[in-house]
Formats: C-alpha cells, structure tokens, sequence
C-alpha cells in the first residue's frame, strides 16, 4: 500500500531550529493548534479555521529558541509548552499565560532538551544538567558534543535513564547524572526518539541517513538497523511515529536536511522483516519538525512539517483538485464559491505587499541619497551548513542552507581540492585557472532561481591542509556575502572507529616529551577528524580510526609526556611526524621522535590497492573503447549485428558503465598518488631520497602488476 498525499501551504514564521513545532493534544476529536518557536525568539501558538490562519498568542522578539517541549502533569495531556532559550527555560499555558521563567545557570547557551513531569533535562554542547522541581539535582561533563538528549523511565529499575547522543560516534547512558552505559556506532548521532510501540524502544537517526534501535537495558544496547541505506544519504534532522494508515501500527516518519519526508511501515518486534517505504516527497529544504495529527479538517488527520526557513504546511489525503473544476468543451477552469473567495483574497494581500515593498524601496533610495551620515544595515542572514565525510564517497558533502535564496557562493582553498558532481546540485560552475600559493581552487556557484539550498562535494589530498572559505551572497538589497572557514585536515579522510583487527602489519611512531595531555590532544584534534575539542578526565586516551579511501587503520594512545600511533599505512606515520613535529617546534618543546617501519606493509597496502585499481583500469578501459564505439557510428541494427558478444555487452551495459564512471573521476590519478607519495614516505623514513625515480614507478603503473611494482619498493626481496 501506498499513501497519496497532497501539500497544502499554511503560513511562515521565522528560521527554526530541529523540533521547535508541536502539535498541541486536545481530549476530543478536533483541530488542534499549532505551537511553533523560531529563531527570532518568537513563540506563537494558531489553528487553522477554514484554511485560514487564526492566531492565539504570540511573544515578542528574543533571543534564538533552541528548543521546544511540551509536557504536563502525569497522566495529563502534554498541553503545556517550555522553550529553551540561551540558558534560559520559559513555560506557557495553551493561551499564552507565562507561568515559570528559571534561569540554568549554565555555561554555554542550551542546545537540547527534555522534559518528563518534574524532571528537567537541558544540554549546552559539553554539558548535561539535571533539574528537579527547577533545583540542580546532577550534572556531566562531557568531551563530545552533545547533539540531543532524552530521558526515560527504566521498566525494571523505576530509575530514570537518561541518553545523549554525541558526536564522537556515541550514544551515552547516564542515571544520576553518571554514565552507566556508553553505546558506540558505526555513525555520529543526530536525533534520538522514543517509540512507544508494542513496549519502549530507542531510535535514532545518524548523518549518514540510518535509524537504528537501541536498548540500552539489555546486554547487547545496539540492536540493529531498521532502516540501512547502501549509498550515503542525508542526515536524519527528526524523527516522529504515529498510525496515519488506521491499522493499529504506528508508521515512522523521517525528515531529511535534503529536504525529504518520508513515511515508513515498519516492525519493530521481528528483525526479519524489513521495512516498507509508503510515501516520500522533497520540498527543497532541510526539515525541522514533522507532526501528524488534525490540523486543517476533523474528518483526516495529515502530515504537518516544519521547514529550517520556516515554511509550514501540510501533507493531507485530501486533494485540492476538489475545488476545481475544468470544462470539456472550452478548456477554462470553474471555481467553488470558496476558492473565488480565497483568491480573491490573496490578490488583495498581493496588492497590499506590492504597494509596501514599493514605499519600502522609495524611502531606501532617498536615504541612499541623502547626505546625512546614514548607516545601511546588513540584514540578518542566518546559515545551516555542515561538512560531513561520506564513507561511501571518501570525499566531503558541503551542505550550505539560507533563509533567503541564494546568488552565487564562492569557493577559495589554500589547499588542492577537487570539486564533485552532485546530481541535486543546478547551480552553474566557473573556475578560476589563475592559481597560485594562497588560491589553489578558486570557484563559483551561480545559483537558479529561488534555490535557497546547494550541497557540494570536496574530495581532499591527505597531507595537505590548510583552509576552505566559503562566501556565500544571497539575493537581498543592500548586497552582502557571509563567510565560512572550514578546516581541511592532515589526515582529512580518516574516520572514528571503535574496532579494528590487530593482526595487521603496523608501523610504529612514538613522541616522547616534556608536553601535556591537552597540548598532545590538541595536536591530535588538529590533525584528524571527528576528535572531541577536550581531551576526557582520564589517564590515557585511545582512539582508532579508519581511512575511508584505503581502509588502513590508525591507532592513537597518549598520555602526558607520551603518544604511541600504530597504523599499517606508512604514508599516515609520515604524516603524523611531519605535522607533530611542526607543531612541537612552534610551542618550543623539546620531543624525541622514534619511528619503526614493518616492511610487510607495504605488502599489505599494495595487495589492499591491487583490486580497487584494477577494477578502475578495467572502467577506464570499457568507458574508452565505448567512445571509439561511437566514433565509428556503431548505432545501426545491421553494425551492431556484426559486433562479437563482448562490445554486444559493453553498449548494452553503457549507461551503468558512465554512471559509475562519472562518480568516480580521477579515481585513477588519486591511486597514482597514493601510491607515489606511500613510496616516497616509504624511503624518506628509511633515510633514502627516490624523488628522481617516481617517474620510473609511474610506467610500471601504467600496466600494474603487484609482483613488480613490490619489487621497485623492496628490491631486496628479489635479491
């Protein structure tokens, strides 16, 4: 079975952070109101009365809502509404009665929060602070940040159980305000959601678009994906359940930061069955909050969303099409009483707005004119944007989102780095050829009409760091741009992983010093990814990563006046040297550097590349030989009639063939490198100069073979 849901638009508040909309319960059967709180500090509760918006009660402007949670007593309906705001908690009554203002205290501005009866549960982006009847009953201090936060109450215990999800990978268990149980997964954590279905469960959402189950009362927490996507996807931005079908199971509903709704049947008891996509839309923008309940009829319940920008409206059954009716014979639409009211109605509202924005522009030119010393002020643009690694891609997705449409972004790097082909993205690509020092990638987005989101992919080069800046300029008067640094990192395409198999040939460097634990942390936070900001309270801390192009494994353990990296790639060893002992020398501090090399890696990292090089010569092949194909104009049923069964193949499999080409490009040169750069850190280590033999190492690239290419790394195994 599959939905067919139609959109509705209702009205537009300000920019809005992750669940800031609620639906309000009601004990009858009735449309319910609409509490939503925006970034302008606005709350503001209204229903929908015959598609016409009725407004309740609205706050003046503040500082940004982070958060907004309904609650009430137990057993009561939740129809109270608390909004988290700085380090401020603020709750109101359904008609707007301000009935408590407390103030946390708290160090750094909220971010997330919970609230179960008298139990208040507020996290800034290191901290965890729990409150009773509004008195400070416990805190945590945490390395990650914090993204989310929920709490609940243990079956068997009666305790309460509290959840962070951080960054680093890792989903924290905490009773008391102490961590009980800290859950790792293959993905950082976006939202966490609690499903009561057929008993209590735990979801959460990662960046890279899964939901996976957890219970965190059971010997194994993680359960399983229950919903795995096999290409990098999304990120999650929220997560709702409720029974839209009508047969007694609650459907899940994700909201994607590409702007996707999507609608799930799922089974939560058998982990056999799979779950079943029923409906999915994009409305061209990141989700913030999905609701489902009756909004515009008491005949249907529908879908409510909530964009970043704003923008709320609904998904209903029932089709506007209704309304219109269209004649056979001459073509021309005939409307219901109704709807010539409303269009009569938004004509006027367009009238009215021509007329301002007209006075408005009038009296900003005379202003522009005037001599007195006038000041333009640059209007308030707020920015989502986020840079993941992709898994899939060992590349970077640059997710740039505005409040307003966008003209052109403009992207500048210190660094070499390739930009990728993105099939949502439209925007138009110019590059600057002109490089030098300080701008090796200089290039330009013009963006299409009313785009107000654009995703670019960055591929880095390990070793090379600097920093990506990024302008963006919206289409507003009077012109502006706003910039973003983002950190391009020695070991930028390394991931945080919590296992890995020690039976691998490692190479060994060891820094022996007169540093810190945090000045050796902060020397490992600016070298890799996915690195908490603070080193944790403990004596020694280890971390394990991956390379998500090769798959080599680097290990990290350190302590005051020690650090011990293991990894089976030595190009990562000679990394790490390079880049700690710069930084060594700019604070002055004396290290000792030892470096052991185990000569079996280069084994294992030749026979690691061997498939996935191979496998590329063989595409470059397939995607040559169909273009000489075409050439010779090999399209006709008697020419291809003549062809033997392996070109027959290759024309039949030609769009799959260019697809995979496409998403990988310059896969080939990126493996030359790889390889060029792991034989000269190879024999820099070792004391030895080959720079005047790559090119001898490029030929036998050409036509790879592992025995020979092995022996121009280590001749002495064939002598």
């Amino acid at each position: 079975m599959e939905l067919e849901l139609y959109r509705i638009d209702y009205t537009v508040v300000g920019v809005t952070s992750n669940n800031c909309m609620k639906l309000i319960p009601s004990s009858c059967k009735e449309q319910q109101k609409i509490a939503v709180a925006d970034n302008d500090g606005v709350l503001q509760v209204f229903s929908v009365k015959k598609e016409d918006i009725q407004l309740h009660f609205k706050t003046l402007p503040g500082s940004k809502i982070s958060s907004l949670q309904l609650a009430g007593e137990y057993e009561n309906l939740a129809d109270k509404m608390f909004i988290a705001s700085e380090n401020e908690i603020r709750g109101y009554t359904k008609k707007g009665k301000l009935f408590l203002s407390f103030d946390t205290n708290l160090t750094e501005p909220i971010i997330s929060m919970y609230i179960l009866g008298n139990d208040l549960f507020v996290c800034g982006k290191h901290i965890f602070n729990h409150y009773r009847d509004c008195k400070d009953i416990g805190s945590y201090l945490c390395g990650d940040c914090i993204v989310d936060v929920l709490t609940f109450q243990s079956e068997k215990t009666k305790r309460l159980i509290s959840l962070i999800a951080c960054e680093g990978r890792m989903i924290r268990a905490l009773e008391h305000a102490r961590v009980t149980i800290s859950v790792e997964v293959e993905a950082a954590p976006t939202v966490l959601y609690l499903l009561e279905q057929n008993g209590r469960h735990i979801l959460f959402g990662t960046v890279d678009g899964r939901i996976g189950i957890l219970d965190v009362e059971s010997n194994q927490p993680f359960k399983r994906w229950l919903i795995d996507n096999k290409k990098f996807s999304s990120g999650i931005s929220t997560i709702y359940s409720y029974d839209i079908t009508g047969d007694g199971n609650k459907n899940l509903f994700l909201g994607r930061n590409d702007g996707n709704i999507e609608i799930y049947t799922i089974n939560i008891l058998d982990e056999l069955d799979t779950s079943y996509l029923l409906f999915v839309n994009n409305c061209n923008e990141s989700v913030t909050s999905i609701q489902c309940g009756f909004v515009g009829s008491i005949y249907h319940e529908e879908v409510l969303i909530c964009t970043y920008t704003g923008r709320i409206f609904g998904l209903t059954p029932e089709s506007n099409e209704k309304n219109i009716a269209t004649d056979t014979i001459s073509g021309n639409y005939s409307y219901s009483s109704d709807t010539k009211l409303k269009i009569s109605k938004l004509k006027l509202e367009l009238e009215e707005l021509q007329i301002k924005v007209t006075k408005e522009r009038e009296k900003y030119q005379t202003a522009t004119l005037s001599y007195l010393d006038d000041i333009t002020v640059i209007p308030n643009c707020p920015i989502k944007d986020s840079m993941i690694l992709s898994k899939l891609g060992a590349s970077y997705v640059l997710s740039l989102e505005v409040s307003m449409p966008i003209d052109n972004i403009l992207l500048q790097s210190d660094v070499p780095l390739d930009l990728l082909d993105v099939e949502k993205n439209s925007a138009v690509v110019s590059y600057c050829n002109n490089k030098d020092d300080r701008n090796y990638l200089l290039a330009t987005y013009r963006c299409q009409v009313n785009t107000n989101r654009l995703e670019v992919n960055v591929r880095t080069i390990e070793g090379q760091y600097g920093i990506l800046q990024v302008y963006i300029t919206p289409i507003v008067q009077p012109k502006f741009c706003q910039v973003r640094f983002y950190e391009i990192k020695p070991l930028s395409l390394h991931l945080r992983i919590h296992h890995f198999e020690e039976n691998k040939p490692f190479n060994t460097l060891t820094i022996k010093g007169s540093f810190s634990l945090a000045e050796m942390h902060s020397w490992v936070y600016q070298c890799l990814p996915e690195v908490p900001e603070k080193p944790q309270l403990i004596e020694k801390t280890e971390l394990y990563f991956q390379s998500t192009f090769l798959g080599t494994i680097l290990y990290c353990s350190y302590w005051k006046g020690e650090g011990v990296f293991k990894s089976d790639n030595v190009s990562t060893i000679s990394i790490l040297k390079e880049f700690m002992s710069k930084e060594a020398t700019k604070k002055k501090i004396k290290v000792d550097i030892a470096v052991f090399i185990n000569d079996e890696s280069i084994n294992h990292v030749l026979k690691t590349i061997e498939p996935k090089l191979k496998d590329h010569i063989d595409l470059v092949t397939k995607v040559s030989m169909l273009d000489a194909l075409h050439e010779l104009e090999v399209n006709d049923e008697q020419s291809l009639n003549s062809l033997s069964p392996k070109y027959k193949d290759l024309l039949a499999n030609e769009t799959k063939l260019r697809a995979e080409y496409v998403q990988q490009p310059s896969y080939l040169d990126r493996f030359y490198g790889v390889i060029t750069d792991l034989y000269v850190d190879y024999h820099k280590l070792k004391g030895v100069n080959v720079k005047t033999k790559v090119p001898k190492l490029l030929n036998l690239l050409d036509n790879f073979d592992y025995d020979t290419v092995l022996a121009e790394f280590r001749p002495e195994i064939v002598n």
